[in-house]
Parts: structure tokens; sequence; C-alpha cells
């Protein structure tokens, strides 16, 4: 049950990032100009691209999770400062607290780990094939 738990965990918290980085590729000019609009530099976008595509296709297989993991919770909660820290509008404020709570999932996935339905755990059994 908790490698079942553990992947649709996993699944869950990787989905807006996949979708997200999706996103800026098809309208990468428009969230380059979000992007400086806000203060951030433009050339910044292919590094997120790379963290929200890969990092979360990486966190949905479970392959690197506690390092990406790591890197998706502090990328949660530098992008809740940056872009959503207009707590005068409510959909930010909503926002703001959307990141920072994703950002505690990433936490407790780096914590435990990807769980045994996972590439990471896969590895280890080939590796290792006593243990399993």
């Amino acid at each position: 049950m908790n490698a079942v738990l553990s992947l649709l965990g996993r699944v869950g918290l990787s989905l807006i990032f996949i979708i997200s980085g999706w996103g800026k590729i098809a309208g990468y000019e428009g969230t380059q100009g979000y992007m400086e609009a806000m203060g951030v530099a433009g050339a910044l976008l292919p590094l997120v691209i790379a963290l929200e595509l890969g990092g979360g296709l990486a966190i949905a297989a479970g392959f690197f999770t506690r390092w990406i993991a790591l890197a998706l919770s502090a990328f949660s909660v530098v992008s809740a400062a940056i872009f959503h820290a207009n707590f005068a509008d409510p959909m930010q404020a909503i926002s703001f607290w959307k990141n920072i709570a994703m950002a505690g999932g990433f936490l407790m996935l780096a914590a435990h780990g990807p769980g045994a339905l996972s590439l990471e755990a896969l590895l280890q059994r080939r590796r290792n094939p006593s243990a399993g």
C-alpha cells in the first residue's frame, strides 16, 4: 500500500511541473517577457524549463528523487516569493500558499525517498538482488 501511495504522491507532485514546463516551451516568448517584467532574467528560462520538465519527469519516475525534490522545494519557495507575493490579490495569495504546500510535499519526499515503485528501487534491486 505504501509503495502505491508513494508512487501516486510523486506523480501528483510532479504533474504541475511537467505541465508547466511544457507550457513554458509553448509560450516561450510570453513567459520570458513575464519573467523579465518581474525582475528575473529571461535568460534563465531554459534552466527553469529543464528543472520543471526534467525534474518533474524524474520525480514521477523516482529517479534522483531526494536531490530533485530539494531543488523543486527551493524553486517553489523562491517562485512563490517572486511571482506570488501580492497578498492583496486573493489569487496570488492562493498561488503563494500552493507553492509553499508543494515545497512541503517535496521536503517530505526528500526525507522519505521515492518508495518501492521507483526507478531508484529498481536499480537498487538490480545491483543487489539478494536484498530485494
